[in-house]
């Protein structure tokens, strides 16, 4: 059987690399990582290539058919394993920074493009110095993070020497500052295959991920385009510009985008599986598998599920449930407020807690999307009040 290397784990793509007849092998790091019945091994910071490649190679793997990237931490490393085992797919380790490091996706990107000014924050940069450079807002996070991780919004000095303190403060290129936009956001989750986009879907978030990441809740829905005709070629049009500037590699990617009252400004890409339950609801939506369209990428072959054609006839979204900030919930009292596609649960007092405080997760539908709108932010609403 043909054996996948596969930096992180991920119980989805784990059934889609069985489904292919691939025997996925886990490289996993702390706090998360592959069940017992799985190969794997542990190493201590997926971005460490060189520890990664000793892994693997102590392993004295054979039959390797590929290489991927559960984490946006990984991407890097996928790139170098490549190269170093002449396995198929992106080999190109440089270009992969001009999507791990924010600075480095900003300052190389085409100047129609609008973006938040952004830089490195070095050791010993003092708050006086970024509001005068970024404004007496900006937004503190590191210049490799994923899922808004240690992002925070700086409004004062004291936020920022608190922010400081959640970095090791050894490297002049850990941290990068930019300035705050104050805009709600949308996404765009795509394939992009020799330099033009294959298939993408839009989505739009509840919150923005930094708010979610600090007590709030990740939810975001699939727009359907008839309503948004502007807004989608304006978006495709960032994603041509964003992914052709930077010389992006064959990949499935997530784009985020600010929505602002006079125009669209980037945010960030990045050349991975988007997270959440996007991958889910987009294949339920337009019937595309992106965890399918990762593995044929990672093969070296083009993706082949392009979806159904035509207007879809339901919407579909998601939300990653957490504990509420009073009372109690179980499934069953979701399921008595609301109709779901799909929800679990775990209302036990040492249910294991994942990204965003998750405990369970939901996923709805409708045939309209602003009445999914709604539904998602009541269940939100629902989750976070106990129900009241």
């Amino acid at each position: 059987m043909p054996r996948v290397i596969v930096i992180g784990y991920r119980g989805d793509l784990d059934r889609a690399l069985r489904r292919r007849g691939l025997d996925p092998f886990y490289v996993v790091q702390a706090p998360m990582g592959a069940p017992d019945d799985r190969e794997s091994c542990w190493v201590a910071d997926f971005e460490n290539a060189q520890e990664v490649l000793r892994a693997v190679l102590a392993r004295r793997l054979d039959n390797i058919a590929g290489v991927l990237s559960v984490h946006e931490m990984g991407v890097f490393t996928a790139a170098y394993l490549r190269q170093q085992l002449r396995l198929p797919g992106n080999t190109d380790s440089r270009t992969v920074l001009s999507f791990r490091d924010k600075y480095l996706q900003k300052s190389r990107l085409l100047p129609e493009v609008r973006r938040a000014r952004c830089r490195h924050v070095p050791k010993g940069t003092s708050y006086q110095e970024l509001i005068d450079d970024l404004g007496k807002i900006f937004v503190v996070k590191p210049a490799t993070g994923a899922g808004a991780l240690r992002t925070n919004i700086i409004r004062s000095a004291e936020e920022y020497e608190r922010a400081l303190a959640l970095f090791s403060g050894t490297s002049d290129v850990e941290i990068v500052a930019e300035s705050f936009i104050d805009a709600p956001e949308v996404y765009i989750d795509g394939i992009w295959r020799d330099g033009e986009l294959q298939w993408s879907s839009m989505g739009r978030y509840h919150e923005a991920p930094v708010d979610a990441a600090h007590d709030g809740t990740l939810a975001a829905w699939v727009l359907d385009r008839r309503l948004h005709t502007g807004l989608f070629q304006q978006a495709e049009t960032i994603v041509h510009q964003v992914l052709g500037s930077l010389g992006a590699p064959d990949c499935v990617f997530h784009l985020e985008i600010f929505e602002e009252e006079t125009d669209l400004t980037f945010g960030e890409c990045a050349i991975r599986l988007p997270g959440g339950l996007s991958p889910q609801v987009n294949e339920l939506t337009y019937g595309v598998d992106l965890f399918d369209a990762e593995i044929s990428l990672a093969l070296g072959e083009p993706p082949t599920q392009m979806g159904r054609d035509g207007a879809p006839d339901r919407f579909y979204g998601f939300v990653l449930l957490r504990r509420p900030d009073s009372g109690h919930l179980t499934q069953e009292d979701f399921e008595r407020a609301f109709r779901f596609d799909q929800i679990h649960y775990d209302s036990s007092p040492d249910a294991p807690v994942g990204p965003y405080g998750r405990i369970g997760q939901a996923i709805v539908s409708d045939p309209d999307e602003s009445k999914l709108e709604k539904t998602i932010h009541d269940i939100v609403r629902f989750n976070a009040t106990g129900g009241t």
